[in-house]
């Protein structure tokens, strides 16, 4: 966003044809924004925010891609150098606000400085895989470089990690001895797709994937059965309880309830200080994975047993087939159905799972899903099957609201033609909503699939799961179709569950930005994959308390 300090760099970014400047209008969305295209194209993407607020604005967004491991260069203004330090108008450190979140934290005091700190600034945040923060106070933007200055020189990509020797002998052993393997893999093995499944398959092992991991490893995967934690399955489950041994591959998954115990663990990560922490480990090996993987292979004895597999697999393909009743426009018209919504869905509101289904059937083959942290999340992760050419972006590890529809137009920005697709809440967009209107403004045609339930739906869930009756979560929502409308994007309102299909299609042919609000059914579960009795204890005792408190 443009201001003060920084406006001798926006007017140098406005006379230089190789650059495009986009503005937001709020500075977290242009840290979301850039964190997502860092993670598109795997590296550095830029942001901006001006002296003080505007700096402030973007730590949110620059915590998701610290958290995300990508790198992202901000430029932040600052009050005038003869100001610094004297309380002045909008001044705050920002030496001190960005050190958490940063790799790299200076602040350019001379032209001199230009060359050697940009080249620091990025390479500390191409190469430790972070967020790096140049500050430029008022009065420097404007002064001039001399011509004779060096051009900045960046690291290429980082040199890939050979593991030792010993740690993946010892690993092989110990998964030798085992009868039941399982793998949990994540978005660290993306590029180690055919050494995976070469794996799986040695070893016979169900596959669970973390969230990330869909993108990339699920579309051909004889092995995989979906993800665990709040967002699982039961076949998860039971492939964790019934193994001997855990082979984790690329993954940081922190659900540590979720993960077994007591197993023989094997895990292979590229960053040592991943390994772990999470659970447990036997037999750490630092490396990449690809080529962990197949030194591995080279000493593991084949599992002509397919038993744990089959039965982990049927288990997946059952429970799955289950899910498939909910995206039925139908579905509530007939048998249980019918008994069904008379229990959780009085309001005859459509049933998420329905709208995720139609999405997933019209949107194009390569297309980028961002997701808002919460309910849409759940509905995306057993819905959208990931092909070879689909992208997934998401605040995954920081868990923020607000996230997806920026990270949408970040996407968006870098080609104008490839389907990008929000998955957004309706409390996550309410957020940023203003942002909306930079997707028009900068002709960015992304298309918001909004899920509109008039709460904040995972919060809701944590609540009653621990008995507490919902409270605080009811969102009084507008019509966001007319406020899109409105806003100079196209708007279409779902309310009925026959229309939801051809409402997506419609949605996601037109050539400009959409937003699709359907209003969705705001007590509709998402069940974890080995419910305990205090949850579901705590459930009950819940919806008593909401239906005695009810004004109705």
């Amino acid at each position: 966003m443009v201001g003060d300090a920084l406006n001798p760099v926006t007017d140098a970014i406005r006379r230089e044809e190789r650059m495009e400047w986009l503005g937001v209008r709020h500075e977290e969305a242009a840290a979301f924004a850039a964190s997502a295209q860092s993670q598109l194209t795997d590296d550095l993407a830029v942001c901006m925010g001006t002296v003080g607020p505007g700096a402030i604005h973007l730590l949110n967004g620059l915590y998701d891609a610290k958290k995300s491991h990508t790198p992202v260069l901000a430029i932040c203004g600052q009050v005038p150098r003869e100001s610094m330090g004297t309380d002045f108008f909008q001044e705050v450190d920002n030496d001190k606000l960005f050190a958490d979140v940063s790799v790299f934290c200076q602040t350019l005091v001379g032209p001199e400085q230009v060359p050697y700190l940009i080249e620091q600034a990025v390479n500390a945040a191409l190469s430790q895989r972070g967020v790096a923060v140049l500050t430029l106070p008022g009065d420097v933007g404007g002064l001039e470089v001399d011509k004779d200055t060096p051009v900045p020189q960046f690291v290429s990509s980082a040199p890939t990690l050979v593991p030792q020797a010993a740690a993946v002998t010892a690993a092989a052993e110990a998964i030798n001895a085992a009868a039941k393997v399982t793998m949990l893999v994540g978005m660290g093995a993306r590029g180690a797709r055919d050494e995976v499944l070469e794996l799986a398959g040695r070893l016979n092992a169900p596959m669970v994937l973390s969230l990330k991991g869909k993108e990339g490893l699920e579309h051909d995967n004889p092995y995989e059965i979906g993800q665990s934690g709040l967002i699982g399955n039961p076949a998860t489950a039971l492939a964790f309880s019934s193994c001997d041994a855990l082979v984790m591959v690329g993954t940081d998954f922190p659900y540590t309830e979720f993960l077994p115990e007591g197993k023989t663990v094997v895990q292979l990560d590229v960053r040592g200080a991943h390994i772990g922490r999470r659970t447990p480990v036997t037999h750490p090996i630092v490396g990449d994975a690809a080529l962990g993987i197949k030194a591995l292979l080279s000493g593991l004895e084949p599992k002509t047993d397919t038993g744990h597999l089959d039965h982990a697999r049927t288990l997946y393909q059952k429970w799955r087939d289950g899910q498939e009743h909910f995206t039925d426009p139908a579905y509530e018209r007939k048998g249980f159905g019918l008994l069904r919504r008379k229990v959780d869905n009085p309001d005859e509101r459509i049933r998420p799972e329905l709208l995720a289904a139609a999405v997933d059937r019209h949107a194009t083959d390569d297309a980028i899903f961002t997701s808002d942290t919460g309910m849409s999340t759940v509905w995306l992760s057993r819905f959208v099957r990931f092909g070879e050419s689909r992208r997934l972006i998401g605040s995954y590890n920081l868990g923020s609201m607000a996230n997806a529809m920026p990270q949408a137009l970040g996407a968006q920005a870098l080609d104008r033609v490839r389907q990008v697709i929000s998955f957004s809440g309706d409390g996550g967009l309410s957020m940023l909503l203003g942002d909306l209107m930079t997707a028009v403004t900068h002709d960015l045609p992304i298309k918001v699939v909004l899920f509109d339930n008039g709460r904040l739906g995972m919060v809701k869930l944590e609540m009653e799961q621990v008995g507490l009756p919902e409270f605080g979560t009811v969102l009084h929502n507008p019509d966001f179709a007319a406020v899109a409308n409105a806003l100079g994007l196209k708007g279409i309102r779902v309310t009925e569950a026959k229309d939801v299909d051809s409402a997506v299609a419609e949605a996601l042919a037109h050539d400009g930005p959409v937003l699709l609000d359907v209003l969705t059914n705001p007590d509709e579960i998402s069940v974890p994959p080995k419910p305990t009795f205090a949850q579901m204890k705590g459930f009950a005792i819940a919806k008593s308390k909401e239906f005695v408190d009810s004004p109705e």
